[in-house]
């Protein structure tokens, strides 16, 4: 089982805050004769329905030298997850959580921006020191 990511608990949190029901801790992903591990599973009932949303998340820090390649790293990992994902559970949406700092930084300027133009992602921003969310992209 591969290590958390630094932010691991911080998301957890801030999950836990908004009412989310962490249901995996981590969210295992069997395919074929491979096990992948996205760092969370978790569920927010709602009053009017019975099955409620359910989400998968799965942490980076981009505290490596490149940030691009922080980056194009996190990207494959998360087609790779969302593919799987949407063929065991089409119905469970798969976020990439990043702190504040890395939005700003990385995701303002156009290399992130045609991401987000192009809904190639969904992003859940967070501020680690409040454990808190910032944003839910889209």
């Amino acid at each position: 089982m591969p290590a958390k990511d630094v932010y691991h608990n911080s998301v957890r949190n801030a999950l836990e805050k908004e009412s989310w029901h962490i249901t995996n801790d981590p969210f295992i992903l069997r395919w074929g004769a491979r096990d992948l591990y996205i760092d969370l599973g978790a569920q927010k009932l709602i009053a009017a329905e019975k099955s409620g949303h359910k989400i998968a998340v799965e942490i980076k820090s981009f505290v490596g030298a490149s940030p691009v390649t922080d980056l194009e790293k996190a990207l494959g990992q998360y087609i790779l997850y969302y593919d799987i994902l949407n063929r065991l559970e089409p119905d469970r949406r798969l976020y990439l959580a990043i702190r504040q700092q890395t939005y700003s930084e990385l995701f303002q300027e156009p290399i992130g921006k045609i991401l987000i133009e192009n809904q190639r992602l969904c992003l859940l921003v967070f501020d680690s020191e409040l454990e808190v969310i910032l944003q839910w992209i889209p």
